[in-house]
């Protein structure tokens, strides 16, 4: 008899802790969408061409490519999970196929925590670059003139630079930032009056290029924070990204230190970098401010 109440008792406990995982997951599943997502993974799936959760190790996982070379690297605590902490570092891989053609148009997305450092030795921080062989600047960079602002700035000015490969052979050099000071003029055109104060603390940024227009925007917390007098970089006309190949993806430095000889103003980086995502389509607003809220909140 003793037997069968212990037995009852086993079995009632078991189905307590059953149903209290079961609520787990139902309260798991009955999050509300932000934007229509569940998740950031489900904003623009289809198009997304690498994917870098940086969650413990430096893997881009849609091609399960490891870095061919890491230098300063350390993974700590950041916005979801785990992200990379560079001392002086960077992550350098070998070419991948989805980015080792050109994408005409495409979009970056990270979260970076990054400080100025202006002064005697300020100078950049390249955070993402598909390289150029044997040049400093990439087909594309991402990166912040951390050298143009002293480190008790929270201002941060952000870049982004296509370098696109002409019919000749050439390079044609466009580039977006956000103004550190907009004026008035600035802002009755469209400019955010406080556009990116985000030194020293974690930020999302995104960068996009659309090929049809020849737009080129930034944006930080979801919010587009370019000039918009520099946005439109072909008069409105057509302009697809066109590599020069191989490109190779390095995160947290140059093309010239991974893989050549840097001038002195090109460094490793010092900061953090997590969740770093490439499209080969131009985000809408929506989708950036759903995968801007989605990260933020760990999904």
């Amino acid at each position: 008899m003793k037997t069968m109440k212990l037995s009852m008792k086993a079995l009632s406990l078991v189905l307590i802790g059953a149903s209290l995982i079961a609520c787990g997951d139902d309260e798991e599943r009955k999050l509300p969408p932000i934007g229509g997502f569940d998740n950031a993974d489900q904003v623009a799936s289809a198009d997304l061409v690498a994917y870098w959760p940086l969650n413990g190790n430096g893997k881009e996982i849609k091609s399960n490519t490891d870095p061919s070379n890491t230098v300063g690297a350390s993974y700590v605590e950041a916005i979801k999970g785990q992200g990379v902490n560079f001392a002086n570092g960077y992550l350098a891989y070998p070419e991948i196929a989805s980015l080792s053609a050109s994408l005409p148009s495409m979009s970056i997305s990270l979260w970076a925590k990054v400080t100025n450092n202006g002064g005697d030795d300020g100078h950049p921080t390249m955070m993402f670059s598909l390289t150029r062989p044997n040049e400093w600047g990439g087909n594309i960079n991402f990166m912040a003139e951390t050298g143009w602002r002293p480190a008790t700035a929270d201002t941060l000015v952000v870049k982004g630079l296509a370098i696109i490969k002409t019919e000749d052979g050439g390079a044609n050099f466009q580039d977006i930032i956000n103004s550190a000071n907009p004026s008035a003029e600035d802002i009755a055109n469209g400019h955010s009056a406080q556009p990116n104060k985000n030194g020293g603390q974690w930020a999302h940024y995104v960068l996009t290029w659309d090929a049809t227009t020849a737009m080129f925007r930034l944006y930080a917390n979801g919010v587009k924070i370019s000039n918009p007098v520099w946005e439109s970089r072909n008069g409105g006309n057509p302009l697809a990204l066109n590599f020069f190949t191989p490109t190779r993806p390095v995160i947290g430095t140059f093309g010239s230190v991974a893989f050549g000889t840097p001038d002195s103003w090109q460094r490793p980086m010092n900061g953090q970098l997590d969740e770093i995502r490439v499209w080969k389509k131009v985000l809408t607003q929506a989708e950036i401010g759903a995968l801007y809220e989605l990260e933020k909140a760990g999904r």
